[in-house]
């Protein structure tokens, strides 16, 4: 199961080619592009996070509105952005939009101290300062940010921000370098962004044309279909007390009337088109890999319950609340395990051909296979070898950096938190830091690199906390080494497919981050003097904040109290059983001969979602790769990242428009504030 023998990996891995030639995309353009963004957007991003909630569909649209924007204001100054220029708008409007130090931020942390569930749980007098200020503090001073007291809260918000951008250049790169030139992986959803970010760079081009042409219709269809999804609910929502909703939002649950067949079994159906052109452009293989993983799943789970290990599960629970459940009871330790076996068979494989290289394997005449050893050599020469032209630096480098950020993490905590560096804790956070944070970035860059989408292990991070026997809530605040590095692989494989080097990318992080933390700071003072937050002023906050609330000083009185739901959901045995069927999987489906895809496929499914998503992908995968691709050929794998880049961009715009429609309605009515 040689990767780079997959027919499939290798048509993916052709479908978008990179230019010849690279370029910076940085320069005053996109200096003008971040002071737009963090004083335009951020703020209607901030107060749509507050009103109705943030979702892909919003930042990717404010990407896409950045994008046109400015390319139409060059074209009227007789000047067109170049496709390096708009990939760095394109990043730019991502880093700034996507935030962690906006949204909740902030604004967040003044209402946990004041809430009524830190203090019912007896925690809200041991958050720490540098989180937020004490509730009498706040009360005293009122609703301001720039008082003496909000200075550490705000530092060490701008300092996480800091060293998480930077991160993504340590390991996030090196693992670029491995998936990409030595594996070669395809990263189907990277073409996504490339082909629409070079559709809008080269309109003008006539053997370019049929990217605009794509774009153009995904647009429309985004569009038409973003009106019935987004549009009518949020029109009649303005005037009606209940909106009218053509197509249910965000999925119609069917895991309690399926209770009878499929105990313990979460069963959702949503009918979001976007996935069906989503299908359309993950691998074909990939894809049915998933299925089959969700049909064992479904097979698999009212076993497990007859068995008594799905045991809190209950009839009535919704697919959310069987998910959480079934987390708790046996999926947090098998996808664990599962996670590990994903990440060993990969070692396995890169390691495979480098000692194939390094023992020189002869033919029986003597003479030295030069194929296939010459190819891993090759490989891993790329490794230590920088591209020049792309603007490559040394992966050593890279490696440095990561070893530097995570101690940085790990000092900061030592200083922060009292009785930090007894040995128990702090093993606990080196092993974060040193093996557990690189086996999970590893096998979710491996993930995206191969079917487009990570894998997601839920509640590691709190169940560690608890395990590590420290008693008191400064560590569940505590700025913790466990990051996923293995998403930046992707945006760094779009940073190659669009020629834009990648010192461009480490200018922008430069200018941005800056301007993001001013911005936010500024604006979420100007919000909080306008209401408080949350308060009917902004209503996404107050529905939701209170529920957070809830649930995450339950969790934070673990450390304190001795005892926690969580302590339930570590099992060594099951995380054996996770890590044993996804080696199991590997071997069993490698022996068939099957494409490398399904097998990854296979043990995504296992366990890690619902039918939801799946179904359409399989619907949109049947589609493109029996009708669509007969109808058009070789030339439907690049029509397909296109179609869906035009898409996203009209559902976003959409869904701003309606979003739009709504807050004016309200602010007219003063009925609603």
């Amino acid at each position: 199961m040689a990767f780079g023998h997959d027919k499939e990996i290798q048509e993916y891995r052709n479908l978008m080619q990179p230019p010849d030639t690279f370029e910076d995309g940085f320069n005053w353009k996109t200096v003008l592009g971040a002071v737009f963004l963090g004083f335009i957007m951020m703020p209607g991003s901030m107060y749509l996070a507050l009103v109705v909630g943030t979702g892909g569909s919003i930042t990717e649209a404010a990407r896409w509105v950045t994008i046109i924007l400015f390319a139409e204001v060059a074209r009227r100054s007789f000047k067109d952005l170049r496709m390096q220029e708009v990939y760095i708008l394109y990043y730019m409007a991502g880093l700034a939009l996507s935030s962690h130090f906006q949204g909740q931020g902030l604004l967040w942390n003044q209402y946990l101290v004041q809430s009524d569930y830190a203090h019912a749980m007896g925690i809200a007098q041991d958050i720490p300062t540098w989180i937020a200020p004490s509730a009498a503090t706040i009360q005293a001073e009122g609703a301001n940010f720039f008082t003496a007291s909000w200075l550490p809260a705000i530092l060490m918000v701008a300092f996480i921000m800091i060293i998480t951008k930077i991160d993504q250049f340590g390991l996030g790169y090196a693992f670029y370098r491995i998936t990409n030139d030595i594996e070669e992986l395809p990263f189907p959803m990277a073409p996504v962004s490339a082909s629409g970010i070079t559709a809008l760079a080269n309109t003008r081009d006539t053997a370019q044309s049929w990217r605009w042409r794509c774009f153009s219709i995904g647009g429309v269809l985004g569009l038409l279909f973003g009106f019935m999804y987004i549009g009518i609910p949020a029109i009649t929502g303005a005037f009606l007390t209940q909106p009218i909703q053509l197509i249910p939002i965000p999925w119609v649950d069917f895991t309690k009337s399926l209770s009878g067949t499929l105990e313990a079994t979460p069963f959702n159906i949503t009918f979001d088109l976007g996935l069906v052109l989503v299908g359309m452009v993950l691998p074909f293989w990939a894809v049915i890999g998933g299925v089959v993983g969700i049909i064992i799943t479904c097979i698999a789970n009212p076993m497990l319950h007859k068995a008594g290990i799905l045991s809190n599960w209950r009839p009535q629970m919704d697919v959310v609340d069987t998910i959480f459940i079934n987390n708790i009871d046996f999926y947090l330790s098998f996808g664990i395990g599962l996670t590990v076996a994903i990440t060993l068979v990969s070692c396995l494989e890169i390691l495979k051909p480098l000692l194939q290289a390094i023992i020189g394997q002869k033919a029986a005449d003597g003479k030295a296979r030069v194929s296939f050893g010459s190819r891993a050599r090759g490989g891993w020469r790329r490794l230590v070898t920088n591209n020049v032209e792309r603007g490559d630096f040394s992966v050593f480098i890279a490696i440095g950096l990561y070893i530097l950020s995570s101690l940085s993490w790990i000092g900061l905590s030592c200083w922060l938190i009292p009785n930090f560096a007894e040995p128990r804790v702090l093993i606990f956070f080196l092993v974060y830091a040193f093996v557990y944070t690189p086996i999970t970035a590893y096998a979710t860059a491996k993930i995206e690199g191969l079917v487009g989408q990570a894998i997601s292990i839920p509640m590691v991070k709190e169940a560690t906390f608890i395990l590590s026997g420290y008693r008191g809530v400064e560590i569940w605040f505590t700025p913790a080494p466990l990051h996923d590095y293995g998403r930046a692989t992707v945006e760094f494989r779009i940073l190659e497919l669009t020629g834009t080097r990648v010192m461009s990318q480490i200018k922008t992080q430069l200018v941005t981050i800056p301007i993001v933390i001013v911005s936010t700071v500024i604006f979420s003072q100007l919000m909080w003097q306008m209401a408080p937050v949350p308060s009917e002023a902004y209503p996404f906050a107050q529905k939701m904040w209170d529920l957070q609330a809830k649930s995450q000083c339950l969790m934070y009185s673990a450390t304190v109290e001795g005892g926690s739901l969580f302590m339930e959901a570590w099992k060594w045995d099951y995380f054996f059983v996770g890590m044993g069927s996804g080696v199991a999987a590997f071997v069993f489906l490698a022996a068939l001969g099957l494409p490398t895809l399904l097998v990854f496929g296979v043990v995504r499914g296992l366990g890690q979602g619902t039918p939801a998503a799946i179904l359409l992908e399989l619907l949109g995968a049947l589609l493109g790769r029996y009708y669509f691709r007969r109808k058009f050929g070789d030339m439907w794998l690049k029509f397909a990242p296109v179609l869906l880049a035009g898409f996203s961009c009209g559902m976003g715009l959409m869904a701003m428009l309606a979003v739009s429609f709504t807050i004016i309605k309200k602010m007219v009515n003063p009925l609603i504030f």
